[in-house]
């Protein structure tokens, strides 16, 4: 039954990274020059082998994955089924058609457009970018829609087998207590992808998903109908609505690197605020400048291919002592190709 399980896993797994790798492939083929005009090229360093040592991580991102499912911290995933294949079609072609603006915008340099659509006074200054380079930044329901789509591609079809592994670190630090006993807060929610995932590893998990965009939340409501304890909320991540030790556990994925050195700050201390003694906080984000120095190359690329305005700063922070001062002690960390998995606890 495991040989089984392991041949389903891997063809499955392997089918969805061909589909995305093979759009990745499609989307640099199609795009504009990666350089802007009038800048100079942009030139990574390439260690000698680098590329054999990336896709050594790659494939170790997977069998992490088949480990911790093997260990019972959650099931192997299904999304990859004959009724998903239209919708995923559709979604691609939805990426296609909007590819030409978001390279446009990439060429211009032009990452602000949000801004003027945006209500003045709703949303703090950091967040108003079209982070990305994408249409609509956070704000629009096409957008919400893109999100997934466009992430699996930029991360030829990794990007949920790196949101597993958090989902993993926080059965870890969960495990042994009664899920329905407990409370979750998921912040900067998104459309919900990640909060799924927790869902079906911990499926009478009372949680909150919280997040400044109304469009996503929207989506994150539709996507996690089936569990009726999950309620999801608008709102930022500094200055949450809930009472202080609210919550067993708190998460939060990819949204670190996009958030100013202040507002990480601010972050942390609300994190911590939000947390019950003793509650765990699972941290995953980008791997860091030397965390895993085959990657640093990938690195260097991601704030030139994308606006990024703030992922440099982000690079060189120290995550451990940034939650040390909030009241959060370390616990363990966990590379996942290009995510870093963190676990905290407050005393």
């Amino acid at each position: 039954m495991r040989d089984l399980g392991r041949a389903r896993y891997a063809a499955a797994q392997g089918a969805r990274v061909a589909w995305y790798m093979g759009q990745y492939m499609l989307a640099r083929r199609i795009s504009g020059p990666f350089n802007r005009p009038g800048q100079p090229k942009f030139q990574p360093k390439a260690p000698e082998g680098d590329s054999g040592r990336i896709r050594a991580s790659f494939l170790d991102l997977f069998a992490k994955d088949r480990a911790n499912i093997e260990a019972g911290l959650y099931p192997a995933p299904e999304d990859v089924r004959a009724e998903q294949a239209l919708s995923a079609l559709r979604n691609s072609a939805r990426f296609f058609r909007d590819l030409p603006h978001v390279d446009a915008r990439r060429l211009q340099g032009e990452a602000t457009q949000v801004r003027a659509d945006a209500k003045p006074g709703l949303y703090p200054t950091y967040y108003l970018q079209n982070f990305h380079y994408q249409t609509g930044g956070w704000l629009t329901e096409e957008s919400a829609r893109l999100y997934d789509t466009q992430v699996e591609i930029l991360f030829g079809g990794a990007a949920d087998a790196m949101r597993r592994i958090a989902v993993g670190s926080l059965a870890r630090g969960v495990r042994g207590q009664d899920q329905r006993k407990l409370s979750m807060i998921d912040l900067g929610c998104g459309n919900g992808r990640f909060l799924s995932q927790v869902m079906q590893a911990l499926p009478r998990l009372p949680a909150v998903g919280i997040d400044l965009s109304p469009a996503y939340c929207g989506e994150a409501r539709a996507l996690l109908a089936d569990w009726p304890q999950v309620e999801i909320v608008t709102g930022a991540i500094e200055n949450t609505p809930f009472e202080a030790s609210s919550f067993d556990a708190a998460t939060c994925v990819f949204l670190f690197h996009e958030l100013p050195p202040r507002v990480r700050r601010e972050a942390a201390r609300e994190i911590a605020r939000l947390l019950k003694p003793g509650g765990v906080f699972v941290l995953a984000d980008s791997v860091q400048t030397g965390d895993t120095p085959d990657l640093d190359r990938m690195l260097e690329y991601f704030p030139v291919g994308f606006h990024e305005p703030y992922y440099g700063s982000y690079l060189q922070e120290d995550l451990i002592a940034l939650f040390a001062e909030a009241g959060l002690a370390h616990e363990e960390t966990e590379h996942a190709f290009l995510t870093k998995v963190m676990r905290f606890r407050k005393a």
